[in-house]
């Protein structure tokens, strides 16, 4: 798989905007823009503790590390991974002052519920992608912790999941390299995002309606 013409790397965070709406990833990085809002403000909030790099906990046979640093080559991206978990295991990685081996588990964290479609689960999908390369291991599972129910979800890292997964990445770096943020187009979704007032995709709505007008009025 190629990263990109220019071996830019991208933001793996992005991944699930572009899922939900390649304008709204194209409109924070390739134009740079971005507003808060109350979903926005409560992920962060929930983020707080988790985004500590010096935050580390031993609990028997497990290690939990916070925000840490990844990266993929083959996707082409790097980031944070909220939680990972090491569990001592017969197999694993070694991990640099601790004896033995080492099971990394990724544990991304998100303030709503579980989503209708796989949004989340690309993301995860790519921290493990980026952890497997890291560690040399093959992983088959990652979990989510969902700030409204208090709960985890597990995710099978299954073939269609990574295959989604590197696609969509692929996909992030053509829009990247093309610079051309993609068309609005309305969805009840819109009513939510941050970038509303920005992306105005009523507008685009309108403008299609009045094209369909004329085109029909000239016919």
């Amino acid at each position: 798989m190629k990263v990109t013409k220019t071996g830019e790397y991208l933001s793996l965070s992005g991944i699930q905007h572009y899922a939900f709406c390649p304008r709204q990833w194209a409109l924070i990085h390739v134009e740079q823009q971005w507003e808060e809002n109350i979903l926005t403000f409560r992920g962060q909030e929930l983020h707080k503790k988790t985004n500590d790099p010096f935050v580390v906990e031993k609990r028997k046979d497990m290690i939990v590390a916070r925000a840490v640093p990844i990266v993929s080559h083959a996707l082409g991206l790097y980031g944070i991974a909220d939680v990972v978990e090491f569990e001592r295991a017969d197999e694993g990685a070694k991990l640099e002052g601790r004896s033995g081996l080492w099971w990394p588990l990724p544990v991304e964290y998100k303030v709503g519920r579980p989503k209708p479609s796989n949004w989340d689960l690309l993301q995860l999908c790519a921290q493990a992608i980026c952890l497997e390369e890291m560690f040399a291991v093959a992983l088959e599972q990652g979990q989510i912790f969902y700030g409204r129910t208090r709960k985890r979800l597990d995710v099978a890292l299954d073939n269609n999941l990574r295959a989604e997964t590197k696609q969509t990445a692929e996909l992030m770096h053509e829009t990247f390299n093309a610079g051309i943020t993609p068309p609005a187009q309305y969805r009840t979704a819109c009513e939510k995002c941050s970038l509303l007032k920005l992306c105005t995709p009523k507008l685009a709505k309108k403008r299609l309606v009045k094209d369909y007008v004329l085109q029909a009025l000239d016919d």
